[in-house]
């Protein structure tokens, strides 16, 4: 092979410019402020800072009409911006870089991008909890079969049952913020890794980006990508969490269960098969859960043996997470609209609870009221149960006598142990009862308005 071959080969080897060009804004708005405080620090004159901001601005004109033409000799966003920026401006443009490395640089950059993503996310998290409230009040009332191991265990309100992935995705939103929190750190000013040698305002810097605090350590500051995996490892939650609401709307959605109905627009016919409504949406997104995952493992490999400070192998950061953010969003926003649009068949939910055999648990705290230890109630229940289904009778069909052959204690008032009595019954905080359900909506309601004490302000 050539010499020129293997230039060119590496060349496109080390190239970022390929997927960094998704960080131009970013770059722009890190330079543009950069330079304000070259010249406000007297640094560089304000008439070269006017020129250089005024070029800068043109040049994201350029990059959002597509205009702007990458090249890949020139490797990545940083270079590619400040190679056109001597095009236009002439030498003036190379007063730019002063106080200033590539580490600290794509350091700032990335911290930009995960904080508006962070933002973001917590936006649509706010979006897909609204739609789950909804569809909870829509349905409050409805009563349905609690399950362990997929197996009916006890009746519960669906409306508790949507409920559970509002906390889920509340516990999200809350790493979310957390994420944004600690990425909310000023890296330029850094230098390549030891600082800079000139009377630079990082303060002023942070003010104009909007950043809350500055680094304290210039190594670490430049060698840190824990704000990445932050991130991706709460988006790996989120999605865990989609993935499981996904499973659900498959299972319900299914002829076996028919509790839901999901709009067409999230399904799919089959190609040979007309009868088919194929819940394409929630499957799509429990597969891409994997795709997360597989980011997350990505960057954890990458950073777990780098010395200090900045090493190339940190490029490899980017890809990962720009699609763990496109996977995330697309997800969190096709969800919002889904639970839209999810019919529930009242009739087939209660359909599902045959046989009552839902109150066993009911059955056997009844036995415990009348002064049997719960280890012998529940020991009498389970017996109980065996005899109901051999018989092929519910609890409500069998007699005071037949009741009466596992316990002189069963008494008529047996028979008012009902689904809407057990529900009830269960009246305490984080209960099933319609008014522990309705005090959830309330809160959750709060949450959205963000009138709920101990919600995080964005």
């Amino acid at each position: 092979m050539k010499l020129e071959d293997t230039n060119k080969a590496v060349q496109q080897y080390v190239a970022s410019i390929a997927f960094d060009q998704r960080l131009y804004r970013q770059d722009i708005e890190g330079s543009i402020a950069h330079t304000k405080m070259l010249a406000k620090q007297g640094i560089i004159a304000e008439s070269d800072a006017e020129t250089i901001i005024k070029g800068l601005d043109s040049i994201r004109v350029e990059i959002e009409q597509g205009k702007f033409q990458f090249k890949i000799e020139l490797e990545d966003i940083h270079m590619n911006i400040e190679a056109r920026l001597f095009e236009k401006i002439g030498d003036v443009a190379g007063k730019l870089h002063t106080a200033r490395s590539r580490n600290d640089q794509i350091a700032l950059d990335m911290r930009l991008f995960v904080k508006e993503e962070a933002s973001k996310t917590i936006d649509e998290l706010k979006k897909l909890q609204r739609s789950l409230v909804e569809l909870a009040e829509a349905n409050k009332d409805v009563i349905m079969p609690g399950y362990t191991h997929l197996q009916q265990a006890q009746p519960v309100l669906l409306a508790h049952h949507l409920l559970a992935y509002f906390e889920m995705f509340q516990r999200d939103k809350e790493r979310f913020y957390d994420c944004l929190n600690r990425t909310d750190v000023l890296p330029l000013g850094s230098g390549a890794l030891g600082g800079v040698s000139y009377p630079v305002d990082r303060e002023f810097v942070a003010r104009e980006l909007g950043f809350s605090k500055v680094s304290t350590n210039s190594l670490d500051a430049v060698s840190d990508r824990d704000f990445v995996i932050e991130f991706e490892a709460s988006a790996a939650l989120t999605m865990m969490h989609l993935s499981r609401l996904a499973e659900e709307i498959i299972l319900w959605s299914s002829s076996e269960f028919g509790f839901i109905e999901i709009d067409e627009a999230f399904t799919t016919g089959s190609s040979i098969m007309p009868q088919k409504k194929n819940p394409d949406v929630a499957e799509l997104a429990r597969g891409k859960t994997g795709r997360v995952y597989g980011n997350l493992m990505a960057i954890l490999t990458i950073m777990k043996a780098l010395p200090l400070a900045y090493n190339r192998d940190m490029q490899e950061d980017k890809e990962g997470l720009f699609d763990t953010v496109d996977t995330l969003h697309s997800s969190l926003k096709i969800f919002a609209k889904m639970m839209k649009a999810i019919k529930v068949d009242v009739n087939r939910v209660r359909e599902a609870i045959k046989r009552d055999y839902l109150l066993a648990t009911d059955l056997a705290d009844y036995l415990v009221k009348k002064g049997l230890p719960f280890r012998e109630a529940h020991s009498v229940v389970a017996k109980l149960s065996e005899y109901a289904v051999n018989n092929h009778k519910s609890f409500h069909e069998l007699s005071l006598s037949e009741y009466h052959n596992f316990s002189p204690l069963f008494d008529e008032d047996v028979y008012n142990i009902t689904l809407e009595s057990s529900v009830a019954a269960r009246n305490i905080v984080g209960g099933t009862s319609s008014q522990q359900v309705e005090a959830a909506l309330t809160r959750a309601r709060e949450i959205l308005r963000g009138a709920c004490p101990g919600e995080p302000k964005l």
